[in-house]
């Protein structure tokens, strides 16, 4: 199928119910264009299409998005019989026991999966590097990063293998990727999405799951097949009032809008970065929205160790379980330098102190959501990224220099975090390239629930300046 790439997953979908192409057909052409991308970025883990074929041999059911082929990260999701490593030395040879709900909410939408993305240990860093895989590439530019946690997925979509990715977000996972590789990203509020069975909350709740796209369509009739509380969750999301592909039926109103330009930590967009909001103002201001500069105050020294706190907790749970499953004790062998120090520090917090990282972030939700309501404002603007994306080796989780690492990781994409801490709907959305074509994506950040007002600006953002058209140097469609 040569015009294979020409397509978002919703017109690919169409095109099979027209019987103008079949599933098979859709599933050569992909895989045909991953092992091309595969050679010069390596964005996959691990390939599986005789999966893809037994569901298209079983009978695909009639959901929105029937005979589409589909990518899932190496990070969290789970299918039967297949790898699931999370990019991690100790999880090597690890093979999932069962679907997770998400696959299964996946499959019943149509999708045919066959094949997973990389992703760096446990999603640590916002680079997709690892000592298992390597490194993935930008397709922009194969010396840089495609962003992470989710550039395996970013990397994919964005060179034409797929129009659409899975992908999670634990600290900006979604959007920084999305926001390296020139798609559209949406984080999901807390609670909008299924991450179970065997648990439904990452990271005390900051972490979520969803995906990146090349047409905001996608993303939004995505979240409508896969959205919806699971078995006990104790986290439900706000029920839209219609489904968030309805939300591109029109214009939203004038809204008002806070644009953020210094970080918690206290770090500001390059020039570069800066160019991009200067651009978005203007372009909002064209369409009839009000921005004005404004943010939060919210404590970056805090919330940074609040963040860390809770991951290192979290890994180092992590860690102890697969040292019991694989009965020994696991060691820096096992592990990158930088997920050590996380399990060493995880090992070592009082709980008094993990209880003090939990009330931060719920702090920083409540000074977050009454900026927005106290200030009358719509949504939140900022840069995804302080600066285009890092050379390949930055970000790293096995660094040369860990406090080069510790400044450029904490520099890179400041603005981020602060919705998964408060568990609020966020987006990335490509309308900056840089002079040398280097994309910076822009951040609306809004009030848990609020993914359909985010959708209806998104595909007005869309409609105003697209971008499906934009092809990077490395490009398989």
């Amino acid at each position: 199928m040569d015009n294979y790439a020409d397509y978002d997953a919703t017109g690919l979908a169409e095109l099979v119910r027209r019987k103008e192409v079949s599933a098979s057909e859709l599933l050569k052409a992909a895989v045909h264009r991953a092992e091309a991308a595969q050679e010069e970025l390596n964005c996959f883990s691990a390939m599986f299409p005789e999966v893809a074929e037994g569901q298209i041999a079983e009978g695909l059911p009639k959901g929105p998005f029937a005979g589409v082929p589909m990518a899932v990260k190496d990070l969290g999701f789970e299918i039967e019989g297949q790898p699931i490593t999370n990019g991690s030395l100790a999880f090597k040879g690890n093979i999932a026991a069962h679907d997770n709900v998400m696959c299964d909410r996946y499959k019943a939408a149509g999708f045919t999966l066959f094949g997973q993305t990389t992703s760096p240990e446990f999603g640590l860093t916002t680079t997709t590097e690892s000592l298992l895989y390597g490194a993935t590439r930008n397709p922009w530019d194969t010396s840089r990063t495609s962003g992470g946690s989710s550039g395996g997925a970013s990397a994919a979509c964005a060179a034409g293998v797929i129009p659409l990715a899975h992908a999670s977000d634990g600290g900006g996972s979604i959007r920084i990727p999305a926001g390296c590789t020139g798609l559209f990203g949406m984080k999901p509020s807390r609670g909008r999405t299924p991450m179970g069975p065997a648990t439904t909350e990452g990271w005390n709740g900051q972490s979520t799951v969803h995906a990146v796209s090349r047409s905001v369509r996608d993303n939004a009739a995505l979240l409508d097949a896969t959205h919806g509380r699971e078995i006990g969750s104790r986290y439900v999301a706000p029920e839209p009032d219609s489904s968030f592909l309805t939300a591109l039926d029109s214009d939203p109103k004038p809204l008002k809008i806070a644009l953020w330009t210094t970080a918690p930590n206290g770090t500001r967009p390059d020039p570069d970065a800066q160019a991009g909001l200067d651009k978005t103002r203007t372009l909002l201001e064209s369409l009839g929205h009000h921005v004005e500069d404004a943010g939060p105050e919210l404590d970056g020294e805090v919330l940074g160790k609040s963040l860390v706190m809770t991951v290192s907790a979290a890994i180092a749970m992590v860690m102890e379980a697969r040292g019991e499953a694989l009965g020994r004790q696991l060691g820096p062998e096992d592990m990158e330098p930088v997920t050590a120090r996380f399990v060493e520090f995880g090992n070592s917090i009082p709980m008094k102190e993990l209880m003090k990282a939990t009330q931060a972030s719920i702090t920083a939700g409540l000074q977050y959501e009454h900026f927005l309501v106290d200030g009358g404002y719509d949504m939140v603007l900022s840069p995804t990224m302080s600066r285009v994306p890092d050379k390949i080796g930055v970000l790293s989780l096995a660094p040369d220099d860990i406090d080069a690492y510790t400044i450029a990781a904490t520099t890179f994409a400041p603005w981020c975090a602060i919705s998964n801490q408060a568990g609020s709907a966020a987006m990335s959305v490509p309308l900056h390239w840089t002079t040398e074509n280097l994309p910076i994506g822009m951040m609306f950040g809004a009030r848990c629930g609020n993914e359909w007002e985010l959708y209806q600006l998104a595909g007005q953002l869309e409609r105003a300046a697209p971008w499906a058209d934009r092809r990077p140097p490395v490009w398989v469609g």
